[in-house]
């Protein structure tokens, strides 16, 4: 393929996802990451597109939001493997809640082998996979269907979540900064998205090394309330994600990262799975069957106690 044919589809292709990976790129134009980081060069001088942390995106510096056809085939591998590193941070009988992406689909297909789980999700993709799962209770939120990512959204799904107390909320997002947090491109995704993180003691944060260092209009999650991140690790050449990986650990947040070897820094990762984990302070926990009731038991009743809502304040102010 010549230089011009592989710009022109790399083009092509980051105009219809809003970022793309050069991992991806260079599969898709068959040829090596170093040739399709001298096309990005190439197409970024023209204005044509942005160089962003091991990828491309729109030019503007905000990436805009892509559509699930587009977004279920981007990073999969990444995804299968922080997926499967992530379901080991979830406990038998708990209370979680986990919302609308592609990665956090994948999470959910590996969630139904763990009994006795109560899910909360605003995610229909995310209900779906867990459908048949024995012995796992799904409860969906209210709203309005948003038809791009297949997730319920606005005022009703916001307040069927007042209320609600679990252990855990597992979030996904389009980019994650030390500076800003997680975010997305869409005002109502990220007002679900707070909600169910107020909904949770801890939040981890899914998202595969693309995502790192890019920012998007909506801020959902703060880095200070992030309690841990699951990432895959990223490309050797990829200085800025490692940068990035390592200031949000100097944040307090927890890395975990699915395919590095050893387990440096303490980090608790289960012994049945192997990962990296760069240090960070440990942050105030909820372990698996603390006494939290079954979300389904909550949604709707009246909100936490004082004693409550002091104890989940103290454990985020750590």
């Amino acid at each position: 393929m010549f230089a011009a044919e592989r710009r022109q589809l790399i083009l092509e292709m980051v105009r219809a996802n809003g970022a793309v990976s050069l991992r991806e790129l260079a599969r898709v134009v068959q040829t090596s990451e170093v040739t399709v980081r001298r096309d990005v060069r190439a197409l970024e001088a023209e204005g044509l597109l942005d160089r962003r942390h091991g990828g491309a995106v729109l030019p503007g510096g905000f990436t805009r939001e892509s559509g699930f056809p587009q977004k279920s085939h981007l990073a999969t591998a990444e995804k299968t493997a922080i997926a499967d590193l992530a379901a080991n941070f979830v406990e038998e009988g708990e209370a979680i809640v986990v919302g609308a992406g592609t990665t956090t689909q994948e999470l959910a297909r590996r969630l139904a082998r763990i009994p006795g789980l109560t899910v909360v999700t605003n995610s229909l993709l995310v209900a779906q996979a867990l459908a048949h799962a024995n012995r796992v209770e799904v409860v969906m939120t209210g709203g309005t269907l948003r038809g791009s990512n297949y997730a319920l959204v606005g005022s009703g799904a916001e307040q069927s979540l007042q209320g609600l107390r679990v252990s855990r909320a597992f979030i996904s997002g389009s980019g994650l900064t030390a500076e800003r947090g997680l975010s997305t491109s869409n005002m109502l995704s990220a007002s679900v998205d707070r909600a169910l993180v107020q909904a949770a003691a801890e939040v981890v944060v899914l998202a595969d090394h693309t995502k790192l260092g890019t920012d998007t209009m909506f801020q959902t999650v703060p880095t200070d309330v992030i309690t841990r991140l699951v990432t895959d690790d990223p490309p050797a050449h990829d200085d800025r994600a490692h940068t990035e990986l390592q200031a949000l650990a100097d944040q307090g947040v927890q890395i975990a990262v699915a395919g590095a070897t050893g387990n440096p820094g303490g980090d608790e990762v289960p012994a049945r799975r192997r990962a990296g984990s760069l240090p960070g302070p440990r942050r105030g926990q909820v372990p698996g069957g603390s006494g939290l009731r079954p979300a389904a038991a909550v949604l709707g009743e009246q909100g936490p106690t004082e004693r409550e809502r002091a104890r989940v304040a103290d454990m985020r102010r750590r």
